[in-house]
């Protein structure tokens, strides 16, 4: 194979990478602003009011917070990814009365770290670890600057054996 043939594989390789990556932040995002059932997630919890707005506390999920309601709100990426949050936090959730969602841990779950692989299908980023795959949020990839290959330190719960979510701890 000539030089130029194999700089523009390389090349195509890269943008089809790229392409990836751009296509699962865009679900992601499209996820934190709509349920798993495709509708628009509205705060319309009970709650109890307080100066700053209403304030609804719920349990994170790997992706959004479960209200005691039962309704389901979403948990910005970036806030999840920067927190390092881990599925069972207990957050607290502030709706301000322009309708801004604030939100904050409030009781960290017991963790444990574990490190592992990324790798990347089905459009969605993973990280491989003692015999199991837990997903990442592409904040972090991004957050980080990992690739699909790097080595990575994750956060999982200490006792949630069935955690399909991780936090990214540091890239190795």
């Amino acid at each position: 194979m000539s030089e130029l043939p194999e700089k523009q594989v390389k090349r195509l390789h890269s943008l089809i990478q790229e392409a990836e990556t751009n296509l699962a932040a865009a679900k992601e995002l499209l996820i934190s602003i709509m349920g798993d059932n495709g509708t628009v997630i509205t705060p319309r919890a009970s709650s109890t009011d307080d100066a700053r707005g209403k304030v609804i506390e719920g349990v994170f999920d790997g992706l959004k917070m479960a209200g005691p309601d039962g309704k389901e709100y979403p948990v910005p990426a970036n806030y999840a990814s920067k927190s390092k949050l881990v599925e069972g936090d207990v957050l607290k959730l502030t709706i301000t009365d322009d309708g801004s969602f604030v939100y904050k841990q409030i009781g960290p779950t017991e963790r444990k770290q574990i490190i592992g692989t990324l790798v990347q299908h089905d459009g969605a980023y993973y990280v491989e670890a003692n015999g199991r795959e837990y997903r990442i949020l592409l904040a972090s990839i991004t957050y980080f600057r990992i690739n699909v290959n790097d080595q990575v330190t994750i956060i999982v719960p200490a006792n949630n054996p069935d955690a399909v979510w991780a936090a990214v701890e540091a890239a190795l």
